[in-house]
């Protein structure tokens, strides 16, 4: 059912249109390298082979997954004895992102210098997998997952069509509907499993009936529906971010969507764990102090019990951290800090604070004048312990935000005491907390 012609393409209008760099490459007069970059199922191998059909060129493919360098050299130099008898090679490279930066390197001046077309398919960013010596000598084009819509057009007609099922079965508008959900915008995979439910219904019918297929049929064949997801590229960082955003966001149910995409795509729990753990500190801080502790203990379920019963802690902490009150304060209050210290504001430490716990230490100054909070019946006194430039500076600012609302007032008895701004009763001592 690969589409034999422009017309026959399904999606990608965006890139299709009338005097688009790659039309004119499949209507044979365009001349460039491209990279295709999309999803699985979107059309990468099938726009290389009509690029090569209509420049009238000879189609070599190879795959990043078992050529080389010495594979790549090879067919180069198959390209250039044709060119010298007017012929020119279309190249498609199937998964260029796992080329190493030495096979991509071996196909630059073939590139350049037009001994080979370039047609370079990718699922990742080639922004981030594809060297940029190759990225500007090439046209980038993006292709999009195809829309249900897209979907249903490629399944019908794979019923229908004599290359097809020629209308050996029909499908109900149910089972079309699933299958095109479980096909998660690749044609590939929906045209796998309209095979697989056609070819066990025709099994089970007998001669001259024309079956209908049902949404149990389907079911039957089909165990579950695509993840797009890859934990070595850009799919991953999607996915990832949009996790943790949605922690952030406060959306319970979108951040637990992300978070069972990550796991049924086979991602590493710990990794998961990891990032519940950092947007603890980073997005709650001080607002639910409680939800560094439930992201921690879901990273000690990961690691002592494994899974799939891991993954129930893991969602548990999802939620936790998800229907926290939220606050910057933490991340906000060190980075305030980093950029003094990194400016140079830092001044030397008080001496009274210093240690004093070696021979001579005293005859320095150091430690001298130390005043013991617990000697405080509050248990806070006043006493200068920021370096001298940075006296007064305030770094954290609790918000009204959850647990920091009660925090907030505390903070500032705190800064006043210490500061000696407060009160004092009448034998000279700070107030109780």
């Amino acid at each position: 059912m690969r589409p034999e012609s422009l017309e026959e393409i399904v999606g990608q209008g965006h890139l299709l249109g009338e005097r688009t760099p790659l039309r004119r490459l499949i209507e044979g007069s365009g001349a460039s390298s491209v990279l295709l970059y999309g999803p699985p199922g979107t059309g990468k191998t099938t726009m290389a082979s009509l690029i090569s059909r209509a420049t009238g060129g000879r189609f070599e493919a190879l795959s990043a997954l078992s050529a080389g360098v010495k594979e790549v050299r090879a067919v180069i130099d198959l390209a250039r004895r044709r060119l010298a008898q007017g012929q020119q090679t279309v190249l498609f490279i199937d998964e260029v992102h796992r080329f190493s930066k030495t096979q991509q390197d071996a196909l630059l001046d073939a590139v350049e210098n037009r001994i080979v077309l370039l047609v370079a398919a990718t699922t990742e960013n080639p922004s981030f997998s594809v060297v940029a010596p190759l990225l500007s000598r090439s046209l980038v084009l993006q292709l999009r997952p195809l829309t249900d819509e897209d979907i249903a057009t490629v399944l019908v007609r794979a019923v229908e069509d004599e290359r097809g099922l020629a209308g050996q079965v029909t499908l109900s508008a149910e089972a079309l509907d699933h299958l095109t959900a479980i096909a998660g915008g690749d044609a590939r995979r929906a045209l796998t499993a309209l095979e697989a439910t056609a070819d066990g219904v025709l099994r089970d019918t007998g001669d001259g009936a024309v079956p209908q297929i049902a949404v149990a049929d389907v079911e039957s064949a089909v165990d579950e529906a695509a993840v797009r997801y890859d934990r070595d590229g850009d799919q991953h960082y999607d996915v990832t971010s949009a996790f943790i955003k949605s922690i952030r966001g406060s959306d319970v149910d979108a951040a637990l969507h992300y978070l069972a995409r990550m796991i049924a795509a086979g991602e590493d729990p710990r990794f998961i764990a990891r990032r519940l753990m950092i947007h603890a500190s980073e997005d709650i801080g001080m607002a639910d102090p409680t939800a560094l502790q439930t992201a921690v203990a879901a990273a000690q379920v990961v690691q002592l019990v494994g899974m799939p019963e891991g993954r129930l802690a893991l969602a548990q902490a999802t939620i936790h951290l998800a229907t926290a009150p939220k606050s910057p304060g933490v991340i906000a209050a060190l980075g305030a800090a980093m950029e003094d210290v990194r400016a140079g504001r830092i001044g030397t430490v008080p001496a009274h604070l210093r240690d004093g716990h070696y021979q001579g230490a005293k005859d320095l100054g150091n430690a001298v004048g130390y005043r013991y909070p617990h000697d405080d019946p509050g248990g806070v006194l006043t006493q200068q312990y920021a370096p001298d430039p940075l006296v007064g500076r305030d770094y954290y600012e609790p918000t009204d935000h959850g647990f920091e609302r009660e925090l907030r007032p505390r903070l500032w008895r705190l800064r006043q005491i210490v500061r000696g701004r407060a009160g004092r009763d009448d034998s000279g001592r700070s107030p109780r907390r």
